[in-house]
This record gives C-alpha cells, sequence and structure tokens, in this order.
C-alpha cells in the first residue's frame, strides 16, 4: 500500500481526537499502523501538539477522571505509563484529579463495598479480597487497613 498523505494522516487524527482525548504514543501508533511514514506522522503529531489539540496532560486527567473510582494510584500511573505518559504528567494528573475524589483508602473502601460488601470470614476469602483489591491497585498498605488484617497469623500472635 502507498503511504497515506499529510492532509489525510491529519484527518484521521482530527478524527481521532474527536472521539476521545488520545496520549501522543498511542496516537503515533494508530496512525502508523494506517500506513503514515514515520515522518509524515511525526509531522502531524507535532502540529497537533502546536495547536492544542493533543495534550498528554488533557490525556492523563481524562484518564485519571474515567478510572479514578474503580482503580488504585498504582494501576492507573501503569497504565498512564503503558500509554507513553511521563511519569511527572502522569503524578500532576492523579494529584488533581484524585484529591476530590478522597483518600485512596475511602476510594478502595467503595470498590471493595460494591464487590464484596461483608467481611472476609476466613482466610480464604480474606486473601480473595485482598488479591482483588491488589489488582486495582490498591496498596498493601490501603488493603490491610480495609480488611484489618483479622486473618494475619502474625497478626494475631501465632
Amino acid at each position: 500500500m502507498k503511504p497515506r498523505a499529510p492532509a489525510s494522516l491529519s484527518a484521521t487524527a482530527l478524527r481521532l481526537l474527536a472521539t476521545r482525548e488520545h496520549s501522543q504514543l498511542e496516537l503515533r501508533r494508530k496512525l502508523r499502523a494506517r500506513e503514515g511514514a514515520d515522518d509524515e506522522v511525526e509531522a502531524v503529531l507535532e502540529r497537533m501538539r502546536e495547536t492544542g489539540l493533543q495534550s498528554d496532560a488533557r490525556f492523563a486527567e481524562s484518564f485519571v477522571r474515567s478510572r479514578g473510582a474503580r482503580f488504585g494510584q498504582a494501576r492507573i500511573r501503569r497504565e498512564l505509563d503503558e500509554r507513553g505518559v511521563d511519569a511527572d504528567t502522569a503524578a500532576t494528573a492523579v494529584a488533581e484529579v484524585l484529591a476530590g475524589a478522597g483518600d485512596e483508602l475511602a476510594r478502595a473502601r467503595a470498590v471493595w463495598a460494591r464487590r464484596f460488601g461483608a467481611p472476609a470470614q476466613d482466610r480464604k476469602e480474606w486473601a480473595r479480597q485482598a488479591r482483588f483489591l491488589q489488582a486495582r491497585g490498591f496498596t498493601s498498605e490501603v488493603i490491610r487497613k480495609l480488611l484489618k488484617e483479622p486473618f494475619d497469623e502474625s497478626a494475631q500472635g501465632q
């Protein structure tokens, strides 16, 4: 196939950005998949950044807002990193957006309540709940506080 013209790549980029925010890395991958030559793709990305149509900071804020109620900070930061957002931009977005969403423990409690709603009755159930919260990106400290370590043998003095 012959490479697309920059105007066509530009139109594709605009169409993608009209549906939702994209990180620079996501947009680059999608434009290259549409047979765009590297230099043409980079030129289109540069124009999008210069005109303010694409912004990793805006993408990060939108991403955190959409995931904040369901996931912990660790997972959100990891997913932002996978999408090419630098660590400083990700940290800023997480701090700004999740500041109004309550602390990490309160968000973990809400996620836990939607899924389980009742404290674990045995060690196996406690471990299942802890794994669920860990997969959602909550830290072990938050998980222990939330589940109050009732089935941790070292906490029971055994």
